[in-house]
């Protein structure tokens, strides 16, 4: 009888505890569908896709036969913010710049280049200045990326797709 009587209390909290997890499962679905519409709902706000790893589109690759190759024709001698020495530093470039003769706008901007190959100069100038020589010859990458991106913004356009440094010495 005692056997039977431990069977019975056994089942009945293996009853209990199912009923319990059934519940636990049911109220964090809800909570994790409402974090979920939040999430969503602050990405919409502040204008951002959220999509899977899979869904993500990447860079277009653009042909060599499609591109024409823009040379900035003058050596450039940027002076480099001061490092840990307090002794002048200077970086020499030399750069070039990758344009989509595809784009749409290409012929109304091809142009605008060379007149504004000054601005363009400056924006080298400044994206220079703020590395110290260190800095500077780690993060060449991130310098190119940085005038890219600014000259995009310049001609509110990406048809300039590269930009990339022929010669590069630090001194």
């Amino acid at each position: 009888m005692k056997k039977n009587l431990l069977s019975v209390i056994i089942l009945a909290l293996l009853v209990v505890n199912v009923v319990m997890t059934g519940i636990i499962m049911f109220s964090t679905l809800s909570a994790n569908k409402k974090t979920v519409s939040l999430v969503n709902h602050i990405a919409s706000i502040l204008n951002l896709e959220v999509k899977p790893a899979e869904e993500v589109e990447e860079e277009k690759e653009i042909s060599i036969l499609d591109t024409e190759t823009y040379n900035i024709e003058d050596e450039m001698v940027i002076t480099l913010k001061h490092g840990d020495d307090g002794a002048d530093h200077y970086a020499i470039a030399q750069v070039s710049m990758s344009i989509d003769k595809k784009n749409d706008k290409y012929s109304e901007l091809q142009p605008l280049v060379a007149q504004n190959e000054s601005k363009i100069k400056s924006v080298i100038n400044n994206a220079f200045s703020k590395y110290t020589k260190e800095e500077a010859s780690a993060n060449q990458q991130a310098i190119a990326d940085e005038i890219l991106s600014q000259i995009q913004g310049m001609f509110d356009s990406n048809f300039i797709y590269e930009v990339y440094f022929r010669d590069l010495k630090f001194q």
